[in-house]
């Protein structure tokens, strides 16, 4: 640990080394790393000299910086190259057994996860792993802290993409010897105020930071508690609440393949699961005929669940519901089968709507003005089909449009639901038994209309270049 602080002392203290500079990225990465990882270090030394008397005064786990930098993470598309990066390391006491099926290390969400952990190299970033992206600049002038920013959101894509269970995301960015916390969700970028690490008052907050990581709940550090990798099983399961029961119950799915991935830092995030109700070792036979779709997003809501008139949910609940007795929409739409707003619990223990109102607190959201809402919301379905593009000929394409629009019609006359997005992406292709069939899906931009054929919102809204 003293040759630890050697190294990052240089960086605290200017003019202790001549031959450092902190306007070179270059030698402040090593000080960086070793001042994070020095942390992590007092972090886990008291679990080795005394029992603490209760789980929450034990770090549930280590925040650590890995130790290659300036280098393209594995994982990555093209050739980009990260400054730095933080990872979780899980922590493991005396009362895990091997035959717990959930770990704190159920939190990395990768087919990573699936290797063994001997065989993974934590020297080298993965975006399957990294909890934080850290961009470092030589100084605080806005061009290159603005770049920071830029590059902090480019790089977060990789998370976002390998990481399917993230809500939000945390990252640094350092100018010389300054450095800001950073958190990015679905319609916020929001940064603290420079910590001047060459300060004690900056150095006690940059720890604070690291400290409070290592200590905190795992929803407070962007991650999903309800999706997580089963060590029995060997595969993830998520959880949903079934609303369809008079007093809910949590329900266990199991993951068979992601079929829709986020692929942008700011926006909906959506993202498709095909699930199962059972562990897919046990159904080694199955033909899949029953698979079940996830759909896991964050859309824009209007105040409360109650009162949100766009909940995708309730419309999807309201079609199901209408078209239950005609027969001939069977398989063109997907079914609803439970969902809603995702619950997660607050700092008091009650369960609340994950919102980005909840991640960011009541006082940080009273001085964002009109940041629009985005909730949690994921939706549990049957009817599973393929891309549009899947279509092998002319007679088939027409055939899937056709069912279509006739579902189109149907939902608009039975359920008073107008879509108000039919695109590329929101048309599937269904092969059963009968041949190929069409099936409609998506109700992000649905509304309802009244009697008298009138829609209750008026907005335009729709998929670009499909908007009439």
């Amino acid at each position: 640990m003293f040759n630890s602080a050697v190294r990052f002392l240089k960086w605290l203290c200017p003019g202790s080394d001549s031959t450092f500079s902190k306007t070179n990225e270059k030698h402040i990465y090593p000080c960086f790393v070793e001042l994070i990882n020095f942390v992590a270090e007092l972090v886990v030394r008291p679990l080795l000299d005394q029992q603490p008397t209760s789980f929450d005064e034990k770090p549930k786990r280590l925040v650590r910086s890995y130790r290659k930098t300036d280098v393209k993470p594995d994982n990555a598309e093209g050739r980009r190259r990260i400054d730095m990066a933080l990872k979780c390391d899980a922590l493991h006491y005396n009362n895990m057994s091997d035959d717990d099926e959930y770990d704190e290390d159920s939190i990395q969400f990768s087919e990573e996860r699936l290797k063994a952990k001997d065989g993974r190299n934590d020297e080298r970033p993965n975006y399957s792993r990294i909890f934080a992206v850290v961009e470092v600049k030589p100084d605080t002038s806005a061009a290159n802290i603005e770049k920071g920013f830029a590059q902090l959101v480019e790089y977060s894509k990789g998370v976002y993409w390998n990481q399917h269970n993230r809500r939000f995301i945390w990252g640094l960015v350092s100018g010389g010897s300054n450095v800001k916390a950073c958190i990015l969700g679905p319609n916020f970028l929001l940064a603290s105020q420079f910590m001047d690490v060459t300060t004690a008052a900056g150095r006690l907050e940059l720890i604070g930071f690291l400290v409070n990581w290592s200590f905190c709940e795992l929803p407070k550090l962007g991650y999903d508690p309800t999706i997580r990798f089963n060590r029995v099983h060997k595969c993830f399961t998520i959880e949903m609440a079934d609303s369809n029961e008079s007093k809910p119950t949590q329900t266990t799915y199991y993951l068979r393949k992601i079929v829709v991935f986020a692929e942008r830092v700011f926006g909906r995030h959506t993202r498709c699961f095909v699930v199962g109700r059972q562990p897919p070792s046990l159904e080694a036979n199955c033909d899949h005929s029953g698979d079940i779709l996830i759909k896991d997003a964050w859309p824009e809501v209007s105040g409360s669940a109650e009162d949100d008139m766009r909940d995708e949910s309730k419309l999807l609940k309201r079609v199901s519901n209408g078209l239950a007795g005609h027969s001939e929409f069977n398989g063109l739409y997907p079914k609803y089968i439970s969902g809603g707003r995702m619950q997660i619990q607050n700092t008091h223990g009650d369960s609340v709507d994950d919102t980005t109102r909840t991640i960011l607190g009541e006082t940080v959201w009273a001085q964002l003005g009109d940041l629009p809402l985005r909730a949690h919301m994921r939706i549990a379905m049957s009817g599973v089909g393929e891309p549009l593009k899947t279509i092998q000929s002319i007679p088939e394409l027409i055939v899937v449009i056709y069912d279509v629009m006739r579902c189109h019609m149907g939902i608009l006359k039975h359920c008073q639901i107008l879509h108000r997005d039919i695109s590329e992406a929101n048309i599937l292709v269904r092969h059963d038994g009968t041949g190929v069939h069409g099936m409609l899906i998506d109700f992000d931009h649905a509304i309802s209309i009244t009697d008298d054929g009138y829609a209750k919102h008026a907005e335009r809204t729709g998929t670009v270049p499909f908007m009439s």
